[in-house]
């Protein structure tokens, strides 16, 4: 036989159609519908057309910009401090799809009712196609709050951040036509721990709010080093405060803003985290000097937000993947979704992702409606619930549904793996597991309302009788304050399941309320997926959860 007869060696066959290029709006029926149930569904159209985007080109521009990681430039060509990282163009288009569609805005510059929540819907289908460029996104957007205690910064630096139009030039704030915004807290020997820290800051003339300083210290963590300017805590003479720090001076010269080094991290890819010094940084008092941890709180407050909105996407993308993949791949003659045990793993990972998406955006309508005192209480425990249990969740549902996929899921050329890289940052970044338990139980004991907040909206449990003896259950362990802090995550845990039960059952669709309260009360949390008990409505499940390509 004549080798060449040998080159074709098999049939290729049995593959799934590709998802390149579908809308990833129109192919998520639960997002839709819990968007408009908050009030964002005046922002459909929009929606859409961000869909497409995040379906298509900037998917597309995820992967390029994960594969050409930001390089750090310390000096330039004639040996000059530089101080500069270099991004593949693809991360910059991220950033501008992002920014003109009003990503970093939308809430502050529109804010009609429902705000939030469509800008929650907004990054929610931005994270699918490539999360790393969400943190610089996110702290532009969450520093508004901030910058608005100092109304004479707030005055100069407002109209670029809340600018739709992206530039990433070096350049001082008033030749830019938009600006981005870091955080920069954390230091080595404190991490979380920001009394601990050790920057101080010194008046340059006499000092106090809106004033300028020289800030000595360093940064152990601080993402998206090429912002124009950072948010970041010093001490002065009264205590811990806030200071907006620009990377440059009033007369164009570089600030004392040094990159020691880009962190090499587990995932996270396309942003560049740093570790910085400040070597007399210019910067300037934002809020009550020894106050900087309330000024800074509601910034904080926000990103975190942020975090329980990325642990979703990534959620839904993984889901996504799968649920196409099983609705397509023959195994044995029979495709993988009709198969009883995919079926029943296929069900509760999405279940799973539609619990999330709606405490996530019950958490967008209680922004929206802040200064209703009901409100602002729930989203003051609701903050650290959420961003603690959706956080937590993401890493091991991100894997099941990678295994769905069997050794697809576990190669680069699809999404799962970044997925899952990607999902421990939101459950680290602004504070651990164990810092939002502490915070809720912070929260519930210094806060008066705010336990009353959170039974007058898990009400009676929607005449449930499941949820209704999880939610008297929870009263209980709540008035039993011995050893608080060592059951903090059980309590934790619990809440945000008597809060995602009572929602999906308000939202009226039996098929995932039922299946979820049956599945995640009375204990049943903790298992791995895929252990449904009888009786749930599969079929129905995949069907809402399957992508169906238009």
């Amino acid at each position: 036989m004549n080798a060449s007869q040998h080159a074709e060696t098999h049939e290729v066959f049995n593959q799934v159609p590709s998802l390149d290029g579908a809308n990833l709006y129109r192919v998520d029926l639960p997002l839709q519908e819990w968007t408009k149930r908050f009030g964002g569904g005046w922002a459909e159209q929009r929606l859409d057309v961000y869909g497409g985007l995040a379906g298509g080109e900037l998917m597309a521009a995820g992967f390029l910009a994960n594969e050409n990681k930001p390089v750090f430039k310390s000096h330039d060509r004639y040996g000059h401090r530089a101080d500069l990282v270099e991004f593949h163009p693809a991360y910059h288009q991220l950033m501008s799809a992002a920014i003109e569609h009003g990503l970093p805005s939308m809430p502050w510059t529109d804010p009609r009712a429902g705000a939030q929540v469509a800008r929650a819907a907004m990054s929610y289908l931005h994270s699918q196609a490539e999360a790393g460029s969400g943190c610089p996104l996110t702290m532009t957007f969450a520093s508004v709050p901030a910058l608005k205690l100092q109304a004479d910064v707030a005055e100069k630096w407002l109209p670029k951040i809340l600018s739709t139009q992206y530039d990433p030039r070096n350049l001082p704030i008033e030749q830019k036509a938009g600006a981005t915004i870091g955080m920069a807290m954390t230091e080595k020997q404190g991490g979380t721990d920001v009394r601990a820290n050790t920057t101080r800051a010194y008046p340059v003339g006499l000092g106090g709010p809106g004033q300028a300083y020289e800030l000595v210290g360093h940064k152990w963590f601080c993402s998206a080093p090429m912002c124009d300017a950072f948010l970041t805590l010093a001490y002065t003479a009264k205590g811990l405060t806030c200071f907006l720090l620009p990377r440059h001076r009033p007369d164009g010269s570089r600030n004392e803003f040094y990159i020691q080094r880009l962190k090499n991290k587990l995932g996270n890819w396309s942003n560049a985290s740093s570790e910085v010094e400040f070597r007399g940084a210019l910067a300037w008092m934002v809020g009550e000097e020894g106050r900087g941890v309330p000024t800074i709180i509601e910034m904080v407050a926000l990103t975190r937000f942020d975090c329980m909105i990325g642990s979703s996407a990534l959620m839904r993308q993984a889901l996504t993947q799968a649920a196409h993949h099983c609705a397509h791949r023959q195994v044995g003659g029979r495709v993988l979704s009709e198969q009883p045990l995919m079926q029943n793993v296929l069900a509760d990972l999405a279940l799973e992702s539609e619990a999330a998406l709606a405490l996530t955006m019950r958490m967008g309508k209680a922004l929206d409606n802040a200064h209703d005192e009901q409100e602002d209480k729930f989203a003051r425990l609701v903050t650290a619930v959420g961003k603690y249990w959706i956080c937590k969740r993401a890493p091991a549902m991100i894997n099941e549904a990678a295994e769905c996929m069997g050794g697809a899921g576990y190669v680069e050329e699809t999404i799962l793996p970044r997925l899952y890289r990607e999902a421990p940052v939101n459950s680290t970044w602004e504070g651990s597991g164990n810092v939002q338990c502490l915070d809720v139980l912070r929260a519930l004991s210094k806060e008066p309302g705010v336990l009353d907040a959170l039974f007058h909206e898990l009400g009676d449990g929607q005449g449930d009788a499941r949820l209704k003896a999880h939610i008297a259950k929870l009263q209980a362990d709540f008035r039993d304050t011995a050893d608080i802090q060592y059951r903090a995550r059980q309590l934790t845990e619990d809440v945000a399941l008597a809060l995602q039960a009572k929602l999906l059952l308000e939202a009226g669709n039996a098929a995932v309320s039922d299946a979820f309260i049956a599945s995640r009360l009375g204990g049943q949390g903790g298992r791995v997926y895929g252990t449904l008990p009888r009786g749930v409505e599969v079929e129905a499940l995949l069907a809402r959860s399957t992508p169906h390509l238009v």
